[in-house]
């Protein structure tokens, strides 16, 4: 499985690759230039803010990322090598944000693979560590989808078509769960199954299709699966919960921080479809605009007052994905200090 993504490196940031940043702040206030009316309508809910409650929401989102880091932590301890949950955090953070300027989550994943190989010199435990944190995120995150919608179909009046909209989107998370399983059980004909699916999607776009791609794709998931047998997976899996968990507890405190808190269903409801959305429309990248303007649409279809949503969901987005983006730029800057001083004490002196 290294071998894949070993073609690739840690980028480097160049001047030019802020130019993306630019573009996803315009996509950015594009998007949400409907509720900036409304934000000047909050200001009276801004004014009432709880600020302890912020001071929480800022803490929590802190001990996400040391989540992440601990799944980092995890999957090099099971391959017998050692990675700080604090070092973990910083990776993640900065190949979060080498992500959002460079090759989404591919480059995030081969930015991650290039520092933890630095970390541990072992190819094998980096490219699981490149591969695994998505892909336990992604199930974690599939998991609070489908007890956020189910919560909404069972314990809200619905109109019709919100009844039949959010039951189609729980019945394709099933079946991407389901898709899932069965490419870990049947490897091979899910290979086949993918090949046809994407050579057929490139015909459609006048795209050459690689069927070498998608081969290692299937590989690279079910290798990194099984890495996971033996009661392997429990610490990692601990580490995903605790991202996505805290996560969700820093958009609870925004809530009480308003004035408004919610109940566990209606915050389960709220999170997890955005953010499965996002994934979907991968063309917007960290979900810029989707995550925002459906949680708005939801929260606000829950009986939550627009002036409130509006302010508690811009400000989490602002704790949660734009400083740790920011933060992120000056992490890489750091990681890639200590890679050049390691390269230094490695260079022999030259001799006099």
């Amino acid at each position: 499985m290294s071998k894949h993504l070993r073609r690739f490196s840690a980028p480097k940031i160049r001047a030019w690759r802020y130019l993306p940043i630019l573009i996803i702040l315009g996509l950015a206030v594009h998007l949400l230039v409907p509720q900036i009316t409304a934000l000047a309508n909050s200001w009276s809910v801004i004014r009432k803010m709880t600020w302890w409650a912020v001071t929480l929401a800022i803490f929590a989102q802190i001990l996400s990322y040391l989540g992440s880091g601990f799944v980092l932590h995890a999957i090099l301890a099971n391959e017998k090598q050692r990675l700080s949950p604090l070092r973990g955090a910083l990776i993640t953070m900065a190949s979060a944000s080498i992500g959002l300027v460079a090759g989404g989550w591919v480059g995030g994943a081969a930015a991650t693979y290039s520092w933890t190989r630095r970390e541990s010199q072992d190819g094998d435990a980096a490219a699981l560590a490149g591969a695994l944190p998505p892909i336990l995120n992604n199930i974690v995150l599939a998991g609070v989808s489908i007890i956020g919608v189910s919560y909404l179909l069972a314990a809200h009046d619905l109109s019709r078509t919100q009844l039949i909209g959010f039951a189609v989107v729980l019945l394709a998370i099933c079946l991407v769960v389901a898709g899932a399983a069965f490419t870990f059980r049947s490897p091979k004909v899910a290979t086949r199954l993918a090949a046809a699916a994407a050579s057929r999607w490139a015909k459609l776009r006048h795209k050459e299709y690689r069927p070498e791609d998608t081969i290692a794709s299937v590989e690279q998931f079910t290798q990194a699966w099984q890495a996971l047998g033996h009661g392997r997976w429990r610490y990692p899996a601990l580490g995903a919960l605790a991202n996505t968990g805290f996560d969700m507890l820093t958009l609870y405190f925004m809530f009480v921080a308003a004035g408004h808190p919610v109940s566990p269903g209606i915050l389960f409801a709220g999170y997890g479809l955005p953010f499965m959305l996002s994934k979907i429309a991968f063309v917007f990248p960290g979900g810029v605009g989707v995550v925002e303007a459906s949680m708005v649409a939801i929260y606000a279809s829950l009986g939550v007052p627009n002036a409130v949503s509006v302010v508690v969901i811009l400000g989490y987005r602002l704790i949660s994905f734009w400083i740790p983006s920011l933060l992120g730029f000056g992490a890489a800057a750091y990681l890639g200090r200590d890679i050049l001083k390691d390269k230094s004490k490695e260079s022999p002196v030259p001799a006099e």
